[in-house]
């Protein structure tokens, strides 16, 4: 229970206000630079605002923010906001650049904070604040599988291994499996040490642990769960838009307010009973010569 006060108090509080009724949060991760007025977290919450059955999400979303201006900002915009003090917390403040060692560590520090909340008994789903809601994702989840992640490319089978998993947008179910398997990845670290914790997953998910643990791992179809590596073809299934193969926060940000203003349209023409039109995104443009 989070009355005990242990190093996690505070943590427990936030987790237990905010989850539903089996222990599942929505997590998110913020810092200054995303969280300035007009930028990334804007979006965000944008996108769960103007989504189908998507605000009510909102009462389980935990924003864990990793330096003061980023939780300042967090606790006039949402209810539940966690601030994840680390000794990299200064650092992480401004955009870091893909692959600099702030970034890296920014990750694996995010890695080892989401094995924290499997280890406190919470289910989650992690997304990256790049990442629109359009749609409750949760019916597209399965209850057998402990581990599901969305993609860069999707091949069409969702159990493949030869899948390009993107771990920006993920459901992960709170068992012995998944403990395990977030405790060997983050240790993975050591055998991988130019790897960030992406091409690490990319690598033990081809070895025998995941076996070994009898942890099912599924990927998520793009088709729901698009980005702009593989955008979604059907506006009438598209549950996330991720801004994936993208470098720059103004370049994300350009492409995202595009994807918004299409979602917009997609439900005007709805409540005008206008027929769907062909699905275009018109993205990715800005962010067409990013890569990630």
């Amino acid at each position: 229970m989070w009355k005990v006060k242990d190093e996690f108090y505070e943590l427990r509080k936030v987790l237990e206000t905010a989850s539903t009724k089996d222990k599942t949060v929505i997590l998110t991760t913020l810092n200054e630079a995303w969280a300035e007025p007009n930028s990334l977290f804007d979006l965000f919450l944008k996108s769960f605002r103007t989504g189908n059955n998507t605000a009510p999400l909102l009462n389980h979303l935990v924003v864990i923010a990793v330096d003061e201006k980023a939780y300042s900002r967090c606790q006039k915009l949402v209810t539940h906001c966690y601030f994840h003090k680390t000794k990299q917390s200064s650092k992480m403040a401004h955009e870091a650049t893909f692959m600099s060692p702030i970034y890296m560590d920014m990750m694996w520090e995010r890695l080892a904070f989401l094995q924290t909340i499997l280890s406190l008994g919470y289910n989650f789903v992690f997304t990256d604040t790049d990442v629109m809601w359009f749609r409750d994702p949760f019916p597209q989840f399965t209850l057998d599988s402990d581990f599901q992640t969305s993609c860069d490319y999707f091949n069409g089978k969702e159990f493949d291994m030869q899948n390009t998993p993107n771990n920006g947008f993920l459901f992960v179910r709170s068992n012995t499996r998944t403990i395990k398997f977030y405790k060997f990845w983050v240790s993975s670290r050591n055998t991988y040490p130019d790897l960030n914790e992406q091409d690490v997953f990319n690598q033990i998910k081809k070895g025998t642990h995941i076996q070994e643990l009898g942890m099912k791992l599924r990927f998520l179809n793009t088709s729901y769960f698009g980005g702009f590596c593989q955008p979604s073809k059907s506006i009438n299934r598209v549950c996330t838009m991720h801004a994936n193969c993208c470098t720059g926060l103004d370049k994300k940000i350009a492409d995202l307010n595009t994807t918004l203003e299409v979602w917009k349209t997609h439900l005007l023409s709805l409540s005008l009973n206008k027929a769907p039109k062909r699905l275009d995104w018109k993205v990715p443009n800005q962010c067409l010569l990013g890569q990630i």
